[in-house]
């Protein structure tokens, strides 16, 4: 099973959203889409899903191109950044509408549902409304409606942005086990670079429409593409220095060490993170940011430097990599 993107665009009134966008996932792959608001990563999704039509170009399922089939026939499970769950209906009947819609009998929609309801520990909750649940129960809910359509494909709109911290850390296993690792394609929309890292196979950086770059989470760490890409991924993000004689240099904050040979800088700020910490620094390079260890004892004026092999150069004037 695969799902193909080939040179879809999608505008609305004078506003390109999307433009001419490429993109395939594979059996069992997890490919994010990972961008800034607006960049049209929820757009590709709403495209695929067929909650709307791209103005041109084809999205294959399995090699057969979806454009004319609607929404409700595309085998298509979409979890929602807002759950989308119905609040007068018990989690049971959340459950069971589509199955009853796609015309389940009795006793399967029951098994089913009694399964799902304990693979997701959600047996004690059945007989509840979603007001009556956490975020991550009813985000429990939502993942269970999608498993039950039995999909070829799933589609994942920032499944996560609602909850804290710590309910985010909790249900990454849990959607990992259930939905991604599995045998059908997984698109993974989402803002947040730590969870597009942790949870894909491969990230699509998207920017005004188009994809940036396109790979491994480690690939697009050790070799951005562009400026743009170099500075997305990485927290704290990558430093660029000023550009010299047309070039960008660019330093990852871990790759800066403290050389008492190296150049001078005042600790401006520092952020405690346990076994790290962050500082930054201003110095006659510019602001710079640094992860040491948190044991490190900084004094307030001190100094730096990085190694020849830790340097990321690109062209300063349109931001691509120099390799």
């Amino acid at each position: 099973m695969t799902l193909t993107l080939r040179a879809v665009s999608k505008g609305f009134g004078d506003r390109q959203i999307l433009n001419n966008l490429n993109l395939e996932v594979a059996d069992g792959e997890c490919v994010a889409l990972l961008g800034a608001s607006g960049c049209g990563k929820s757009t590709a999704l709403r495209l695929i899903a067929g909650l709307d039509q791209p103005d041109q170009g084809s999205i294959l399922i399995n090699g057969t191109d979806m454009i004319d089939v609607p929404a409700e026939r595309r085998r298509v499970g979409m979890v929602f950044q807002s759950y989308a769950l119905f609040p007068h209906l018990t989690v049971q009947q959340n459950l069971e509408l589509g199955l009853k819609i796609r015309g389940s009998r009795l006793s399967e929609r029951r098994e089913r549902i009694d399964h799902m309801l304990a693979v997701l520990q959600l047996e004690q909750q059945a007989g509840q409304r979603p007001s009556q649940l956490s975020g991550g129960q009813r985000q429990r809910v939502a993942l269970a409606r999608a498993l039950l359509r039995d999909p070829l494909v799933y589609l994942l709109d920032e499944p996560m942005s609602n909850l804290d911290a710590q309910l985010r850390e909790e249900l990454r296993p849990e959607l990992r086990r259930l939905i991604i690792g599995g045998t059908q394609p997984v698109v993974y929309v989402t803002h947040d670079q730590q969870e597009a890292m942790a949870l894909a196979d491969r990230i699509a950086v998207m920017r005004k429409g188009k994809i940036e770059q396109i790979g491994t989470p480690r690939e697009l760490y050790v070799k951005p593409a562009t400026t743009y890409v170099a500075q997305f991924i990485g927290r704290p993000q990558m430093n660029l220095l000023p550009p010299v004689n047309g070039i960008t240099i660019g330093i990852r904050p871990e790759d800066l060490q403290f050389d008492p040979r190296g150049f001078a800088a005042e600790v401006v700020n520092r952020e405690w993170f346990g076994s790290s910490q962050m500082l930054l620094l201003n110095s006659e390079r510019g602001l710079m940011r640094m992860i040491c260890s948190g044991e490190s004892v900084v004094n307030e004026h001190s100094r730096f430097t990085w190694p020849a092999s830790a340097e990321h150069r690109f062209n300063a004037e349109s931001g691509q990599r120099i390799t």
